[in-house]
């Protein structure tokens, strides 16, 4: 009897086992799913900065031209451990100079290295999941106009389980969608611009949504606030809300956006500073776009739990 015991549990986590490899398997796109395109470097520039890119991948502190040398080394100490920013510079060593226009797109789309490793999530690909395959293109022609740097970033240090890539694979399964979050007219596309823009290379929603325990984005929860995820404070509701940005109209988001200054006279602080500079340098017809679709999400009160100021 204990025998047949024994076999009955050795096959039921051989079943387990098997079930878990499978289901956490990588899925990488095939190089034939990507489009004939002939690249736009500019709109490739547009979209990294959208992304504010350099925020997080150039040197720590750099300023001026130094901020596209993306050298990484920035560290993020959050509740799953410490990450640290690769370089993404155009370095066939250390950066991601060799990489093939499939390796790129599989890294944003699909949270894959060229290897087929799963990427943490810190590298917040679930948004990048959901831009378009030409505008990747794009952005990946416009990084590799950019200087290389040799810098070698040290691994992440991380506790365990958290140590363990494959099982981001069954995250992905819970979390990583392409679909936009919010529907809108698609017969405006100014709306479909901002919508792109902000669920996009804009990643907004990864510090503006709060997360679930396993630290997925909480959708039914859009942009409506959240805990800093690198530390003391809020980060703002941003939806259409009194607790947000209701009182604002479209006019004092895009002056926002370009000037820094909110509609009290207040300017812009924190970390969205980088991220409002890298706003003022795109198109207006870009800023336009993302109040708009600010504007026309649904609004939700702020999170009480913590002080919370759209100023940032």
């Amino acid at each position: 009897m204990a025998k047949k015991l024994l076999a009955a549990v050795v096959v039921l986590a051989a079943v387990a086992l098997l079930g878990f490899y499978v289901v956490t398997m990588p899925r990488p796109l095939a190089a034939a799913a990507l489009p004939a395109h002939e690249p736009d470097v500019a709109n490739g520039e547009r979209l990294f900065l959208a992304g504010s890119c350099a925020s997080c991948h150039a040197a720590p502190k750099a300023e001026g031209e130094a901020k596209l040398v993306l050298s990484g080394g920035l560290e993020l100490d959050t509740d799953f451990g410490l990450f640290r920013v690769p370089n993404i510079s155009s370095d066939r060593e250390a950066g991601i100079g060799s990489w093939s226009d499939i390796d790129f797109v599989n890294a944003m789309k699909r949270g894959l290295s060229p290897s087929g490793a799963h990427l943490y999530p810190a590298f917040p690909y679930t948004s990048y999941a959901k831009m378009r395959l030409a505008d990747l293109l794009d952005l990946k022609a416009y990084l590799d106009t950019l200087p290389a740097s040799s810098n070698r970033v040290a691994y992440h240090d991380l506790p365990f389980p958290y140590s363990l890539r494959r099982g981001i694979g069954l995250w992905k399964r819970l979390y990583l969608s392409d679909e936009p979050v919010i529907a809108v007219d698609e017969a405006n596309e100014e709306l479909k611009r901002g919508r792109t823009l902000v669920e996009g290379p804009g990643h907004c929603a990864q510090c503006h949504t709060p997360r679930d325990a396993f630290g997925g984005l909480e959708t039914d929860r859009w942009l409506a606030g959240a805990p800093n995820p690198e530390g003391k404070g809020r980060i703002p509701n941003i939806t259409p809300s009194d607790d947000g940005i209701g009182g604002w109209s479209l006019s004092d988001l895009t002056y926002y956006f370009e000037s820094g200054f909110t509609p009290d006279f207040d300017s812009v602080g924190g970390p969205m500073v980088p991220v409002q500079e890298n706003l003022a340098k795109l198109p207006p017809e870009d800023r336009a776009a993302i109040a708009a679709y600010l504007k026309a999400i649904p609004p939700l009160g702020a999170d009480k739990s913590g002080a919370d100021n759209t100023g940032g």
